[in-house]
């Protein structure tokens, strides 16, 4: 496979060897918006519309109440939740995506194909290549 993301020089300075700085600080934006141990599992649980939070939570197994609270709160921060609170007795709070997180589909859908066809790999058979290419 052809590596299309340097473009060729002959000088080690040129203007095209170093990344923009504005691409590679929209980069960082959206690894920053993405990352985190829960992100993407909570992006991916609320795929299927509104859900309240104990539903959530329940539907993310291992994950605490202060980290499911915090990682919603940085996803909200970032856009890519809405919290509504609705006035009902007891008081119900439900989440669901924004139109920004639902315009991440196509690069969820291009990572999952990634994985299918390198993550399927198993460590040993990478461990194997790893240690021939050493010796």
């Amino acid at each position: 496979m052809e590596n299309n993301t340097m473009s060729p020089c002959d000088s080690a300075e040129c203007a095209g060897c170093a990344p923009d700085p504005a691409l590679l600080d929209g980069f960082k934006h959206a690894i920053h918006a993405l990352g985190g141990k829960w992100k993407l599992e909570i992006l991916l649980a609320l795929m299927n519309g509104a859900i309240r939070f104990g539903a959530l939570r329940r539907s993310l197994d291992g994950i605490t109440q202060h980290m499911l609270t915090a990682q919603l709160r940085e996803l909200e921060r970032d856009g890519l939740v809405l919290r509504t609170v609705l006035a009902e007795k007891p008081l119900r709070v439900e989440y669901e995506l924004t139109d920004a997180a639902y315009g991440l589909s196509p690069a969820f859908r291009e990572l999952l194909v990634w994985s299918k066809t390198y993550g399927s790999r198993s460590y040993t058979a990478r461990e194997a290549t790893l240690g021939a290419e050493l010796a």
